[in-house]
């Protein structure tokens, strides 16, 4: 006999169990103080290889208690699990602190950030001094990258055999920016004594290497770490300019210590996320010049203080003269070698 609606009760509804009730839910996150600390090396579509402190190469997911938190080359992490099973993948559980961060946006008028590495020692700017010429316009721009993440810079002049390096190299020496010119044997390879040279500069660092398609970065990459077999390729002899042969950033340990970051090659190094304040703090010496300034100075124009302060100065005036290069290069383009503006005679 059925039961009409006037004769159901409370007993008769079937109640769902909640789910909250069945399982509450912890702010408290595991501290996980049994995690290994290692180094990201490379980052491939959500998936981390991972060089641990203990020496082994790890494959890596990033745990989901870490949200939407990035992960780029660099990183300081700690993972937990893993195994020699392709499907038995660690879990990065811990990003540390960046000490440093090196980023770049498309282009100027590009908002978004582009995290390249993190906790960077060194910027390597990679140039040929011929085929193709070298691009002051870009070469300028990194140099304000690399002072606006607190990273030392280091200029590294490829292709030496072609072209002399020395007015490059006099370009920058107002900046006191290291430079190494390497030239190429009969076999292309870098020439030993040129290799040993920036292998001292390399050296217990961490150093990121970068440089426009072409410039020979992926031939010194492989003469300094054996097996390493990142492709390389050849100049277009119409447009001067090289085909990308890297197309990921990857960490590689040198055999007398230290790591390199080989970036993929870029025709343009975007500035729109630093702030004419922040290369301005690069130059320590010209800082006491700065109180003469009117309140809101570019640095390049009629009332600046600076221009009394290195009247008396040779040296102090090169570098105010570096200074506002790097400063109009931030609106500059980067794709056409600048002698006038890097006060290089032509090469």
């Amino acid at each position: 006999m059925s039961r009409s609606g006037r004769d159901l009760d409370e007993d008769d509804v079937r109640v769902r169990p909640s789910r909250g009730k069945s399982r509450p839910r912890s702010k408290d996150r595991p501290a996980h103080a049994d995690a290994t600390p290692a180094m990201v090396v490379a980052v491939d579509r959500g998936r981390f290889t991972l060089a641990s402190d203990k020496g082994a190469i790890v494959l890596a997911v990033k745990a989901r208690e870490l949200g939407r938190k990035g992960v780029v080359v660099g990183d300081r992490v700690a993972f937990t699990g893993g195994g020699s099973g392709v499907d038995d993948l660690a879990r990065v559980v811990r990003i540390d602190h960046r000490a440093t961060v090196l980023r770049r946006t498309a282009d100027d008028s590009d908002p978004v950030e582009r995290v390249i590495v993190a906790n960077a020692d060194q910027l390597a700017i990679v140039t040929s001094l011929a085929n193709p010429e070298p691009r002051f316009g870009f070469i300028d721009r990194a140099l304000v990258a690399a002072y606006d993440s607190g990273i030392a810079p280091l200029l590294i002049l490829t292709k030496a055999d072609l072209a002399d390096a020395q007015p490059v190299i006099d370009a920058y020496a107002a900046l006191d920016v290291p430079a190494v010119a390497v030239a190429r044997g009969d076999d292309r390879a870098p020439v030993a004594a040129d290799l040993d040279a920036v292998r001292d500069h390399l050296r217990d660092q961490v150093t990121v290497l970068v440089g426009q398609s072409g410039v020979g970065k992926s031939t010194l990459v492989n003469a300094l770490v054996p097996g390493a077999d990142r492709a390389t390729g050849r100049v277009n002899d119409v447009t001067g300019r090289g085909r990308h042969t890297s197309t990921s950033a990857v960490a590689l340990a040198l055999p007398e210590g230290g790591w390199i970051v080989d970036t993929p090659g870029v025709r343009s190094f975007g500035l729109a996320h630093v702030s004419l304040d922040t290369v301005v703090r690069a130059f320590d010496d010209l800082a006491p010049g700065l109180d003469a300034c009117p309140r809101g100075c570019t640095h390049d124009e009629e009332e600046c203080g600076l221009d009394a302060y290195v009247r008396s100065d040779a040296h102090l005036q090169a570098r105010l003269d570096s200074l506002r290069r790097l400063l109009n290069s931030r609106g500059a383009s980067d794709e056409t070698p600048t002698h006038e503006e890097s006060g290089a005679d032509p090469i």
